[in-house]
């Protein structure tokens, strides 16, 4: 991945910066626990392209008691 495009690239769910995960090779989402692929220098941003990182995102519509 060039490293230059990266301020560019937001994840499309939620608009959001995404992280480089050299080791991976993935552009990691922690906000919303997700991985996208990148392969052969492309990033796969598609929502059924990603996997679940082990970060548990918050869950939305819980009210705390």
């Amino acid at each position: 991945l060039e490293p230059s495009l990266l301020p560019f690239l937001v994840c499309p769910l939620s608009k959001r910066p995404l992280r480089y995960e050299e080791a991976t090779n993935e552009l990691i989402n922690e906000e919303l626990g997700i991985a996208y692929p990148i392969i052969d220098g492309i990033p796969h941003m598609i929502p059924e392209a990603a996997r679940t990182t082990q970060k548990k995102p918050p869950a939305e519509g819980l009210k705390q008691p």
